[in-house]
């Protein structure tokens, strides 16, 4: 009889706790790299933390890391939304598709693609303008580089990434017109290896200025052991390089992350299309260092300016759907996209 009364009690609880957790709103994130890659994944992970001290008992989140584009991808996101997920951020370009599809076989769940541009009844798009970040990082660049010349680190030519490069060197030449920029594509958001290797051929090409769209700190560190100058990416990546960082991106997800889960929670979430910037607080620089004051100061008037909308990286020549679809590069880099 007593055995009987304990099992009755485990099994009470077992219902009273299974209850609890299916009352939990439950969200699902889906990364390109590691969630220790100090850059873009890694601030994405801290908008999932945000969104668990945001709503405490009221979520329970789920992550999977380093999930590859195609096949694989659309498998975790399918997989995802079979297991009851309320809502799900897939945090890379390269998921747009996969995601889209699955969103369509799951009318009831919520769907949020980053960087992406299609979007459906029940999937979302967001982004931010990170190339604000990089026009300000080419104006201290200008400053900065003896030889007039930044090696440039690239993922993959996608529209995100040219804009990038695009805006660097516009804020490059604006103080410079002479100079220079060389493009390195290593086809990887996140292989330390490759960017590393991608560094250390840009400084031996003649590059005293080292900047990237690539994850890792790895190209920061190789800066650093070189003795030239270079940007973090994503977040503040300083610890790595602090004789060497200039400033870097930072990529501030977690008010959208709380944000769009309170929506869910409200249920006032609807479809959206998000270009955070700046002004938003989407995209932040790191303090400025390892620079002479007056390059500190041209810096933090470019930002200041951006954020009152004085100055426009690309000089309003480009409507906001060619800034999203841009594939070319502006006048003046002599290369090519790779096809």
């Amino acid at each position: 009889m007593k055995l009987l009364k304990h099992m009755a009690v485990l099994t009470l609880s077992f219902l009273f706790c299974f209850s609890a957790f299916a009352d939990k709103l439950k969200v699902g994130f889906i990364y390109v790299g590691p969630v220790g890659d100090h850059g873009w994944t890694y601030m994405h992970n801290e908008g999932r933390l945000a969104v668990k001290e945001a709503f405490g008992d009221k979520v329970e989140t789920t992550f999977v890391e380093s999930v590859k584009y195609g096949p694989e991808a659309e498998t975790v996101i399918r997989a995802m939304a079979n297991s009851g997920m309320d809502i799900i951020f897939a945090t890379s370009f390269g998921y747009m598709e996969p995601m889209l599809k699955v969103a369509k076989e799951f009318p009831n769940v919520k769907f949020e693609h980053a960087t992406g541009y299609k979007t459906n009844d029940n999937m979302s798009v967001y982004s931010s303008k990170f190339y604000q970040g990089r026009y300000i990082q080419g104006i201290i660049a200008g400053h900065m580089s003896k030889n007039g010349k930044a090696g440039y680190i690239a993922s993959f030519p996608i529209p995100e990434v040219v804009r990038g490069i695009n805006a660097f060197y516009l804020g490059a030449t604006s103080v410079n017109p002479d100079f220079d920029i060389d493009v390195v594509w290593v086809n990887t958001w996140y292989d330390p290896v490759k960017e590393a290797d991608a560094a250390k051929v840009l400084i031996s090409e003649g590059a005293d200025i080292i900047t990237q769209h690539t994850d890792s700190p790895a190209a920061l560190q190789v800066a650093e052991k070189a003795g030239v100058y270079a940007f973090g990416q994503a977040s503040d990546m300083i610890q790595f390089a602090p004789k060497a960082q200039l400033t870097a991106i930072i990529d501030d997800w977690s008010p959208y992350y709380v944000a769009r889960v309170k929506a869910v929670l409200d249920g006032t979430w609807k479809k959206s299309d998000t270009w955070g910037d700046m002004k938003s607080g989407m995209v932040k620089m790191a303090p400025y260092t390892n620079m002479p004051p007056h390059v500190a100061a041209l810096a933090a008037q470019a930002e200041a300016n951006i954020l009152n909308g004085t100055l426009d990286p690309f000089n309003g020549k480009y409507t906001t759907g060619e800034l999203l679809g841009m594939n070319k590069y502006v006048k003046g880099i002599d290369a090519s996209l790779p096809k």
